[in-house]
């Protein structure tokens, strides 16, 4: 079952490319992409209609009927067309929508807008294992290919500019880069993070192996040096950091990052106050795209002196410090045991003394936090949840708060589980998942464009009941 919407109008916070367009059904807000639709009212579900939308500019709603028996176009070739240059494919792969010119600018910039990016290693076109960059291709088809990203768009200067150099550093080093975990090799993807006043910090992952202690101190050593007083001292790196890791991703917590010179954190400025981020902590990767998303989201939940304000999946905290002013009490939840450090140090910092941050899974810290606050003042809640999307109880224990009318739910990725999501805080009561709140409404959804030149972006729903 899948929760149809009725769409009045969505206002356009950030112009950008057009056609736009945003589905029912719980499907994505759509930059590009005209998709199939349906609209229909399901037994035992309130009207879903979007009754306070805004008044302004609106987007075009397109309804699209996907007849039965239709078959879906064979997707193209993650490689691209072969007429095209390699940087040309990459591009259309990251940033789909570089071609096009935008309509209005988002303001202040729509090109170099990342605060971190993550490079990759691994074969380039020709044919060099020690190639840094993005990938191209499948590695179900066997056909991945690794191509520098000095051209796209949305990559700063110095991010590429460090990328550049880790390159030259694993082109001269005699160990071999980890391409698949059960092939051997060791150098693996580089993180790098900046903010507007231009320091960087670098964090380089690396595969142990059977590697002694002594011998990963050796290259350890190495490629500070390299990055400190070699070739690579001209990206001027504020820290970088080293992580040993025989997984795919590791948290602080699994591998803790060392620190092999430099400043521990970086700092950002956001809505007039100073962040701190930790390397493994979640911030927004465009900043002020994401002042933008927070302002809406403090619009949005009318959050005021007599409500709690619960921030769950935090991160660094940046939303509930930044409406802490308006709020009565702002409790924040985050996975990350780092970011919630960061976000307890920013707090401090600003002298915000209404805030509170625990750090653990929200499925397991939301139900007694929320037992806790049961009546005493109303709950908005704001969530921002990964990709993945909220955990079941995290669900049923918003569904089932009362003292919950207003929530706010900020996604990058509006199907797959947070389909899920929407569906079961929107559903008729389900004893049987244990969904026994009264159901929310969607009232208003407001896309905003965090990332210029590609086909995503982040949308902030606003449910009440």
């Amino acid at each position: 079952m899948s929760v149809c919407l009725w769409m009045a109008g969505i206002r356009r916070r950030v112009l950008v490319h057009s056609p736009r367009c945003f589905l029912s059904g719980v499907a994505p807000f759509s930059k590009q992409l005209l998709l199939p639709w349906g609209a229909r009212q399901l037994p035992g579900w309130s009207r879903l209609f979007l009754d306070t939308a805004c008044q302004g500019n609106f987007v075009h709603v397109i309804a699209k009927n996907c007849q039965r028996g239709q078959k879906h176009q064979k997707k193209p070739s993650r490689l691209g067309p072969p007429e095209s240059s390699w940087q040309e494919r990459l591009a259309d792969v990251v940033t789909p929508l570089w071609r096009l010119s935008y309509e209005e600018q988002l303001k202040p910039v729509i090109n170099g807008y990342r605060n971190k990016s993550t490079f990759s290693v691994n074969r380039g076109p020709d044919g060099n294992p020690k190639t840094v960059g993005y990938y191209l291709g499948t590695w179900r088809d066997g056909n991945v290919v690794c191509v520098q990203s000095s051209h796209l768009k949305n990559i700063p200067e110095k991010h590429n500019q460090v990328a550049q150099y880790y390159e030259v550093f694993l082109r001269q080093s005699p160990l071999e880069p980890c391409l698949l975990f059960h092939e051997g090799g060791h150098w693996r993807e580089l993180t790098v993070r900046t903010n507007h006043q231009g320091h960087t910090m670098a964090i380089v992952t690396f595969h142990p192996q059977e590697l002694s202690q002594e011998e990963l101190c050796v290259q350890k050593e190495a490629i500070k040096e390299f990055f400190l007083r070699g070739p690579g001292a001209v990206c001027d790196l504020t820290s970088l950091y080293f992580q040993e890791s025989t997984m795919t991703r590791c948290s602080h917590q699994q591998s803790p990052y060392q620190l092999l010179f430099g400043e521990p954190y970086i700092f950002e400025g956001l809505l007039g106050l100073k962040i701190r981020i930790s390397p493994d902590a979640f911030f927004q990767v465009n900043t002020a795209g994401a002042e933008m998303l927070y302002q809406t989201v403090g619009e949005l939940s009318g959050v005021n002196a007599n409500t709690i304000l619960l921030d769950i999946c935090c991160g660094t905290g940046a939303i509930g410090l930044s409406l802490a002013q308006h709020a009565s009490q702002v409790l924040g939840i985050e996975l990350v045991e780092q970011a919630v450090e960061d976000a307890r140090w920013t707090a401090a910092f600003n002298g915000i003394t209404n805030c509170e941050f625990h750090a653990g899974r929200a499925e397991k810290i939301l139900p007694w936090l929320l037992k806790s606050k049961e009546g005493v003042q109303p709950v908005v809640a704001v969530v921002n949840p990964p990709r993945a999307g909220l955990h079941h109880r995290v669900v049923q224990a918003i569904r089932n708060c009362r003292a919950i009318r207003t929530l706010v739910f900020v996604s990058c990725k509006l199907h797959g589980e947070t389909t899920r999501n929407i569906t079961e805080l929107c559903c008729p009561p389900d004893s049987a998942k244990k969904l026994l709140g009264e159901p929310f409404v969607l009232r208003q959804a407001v896309p905003v464009d965090l990332f210029p030149h590609t086909a995503h972006c982040e949308l902030a729903l606003l449910c009440t009941r």
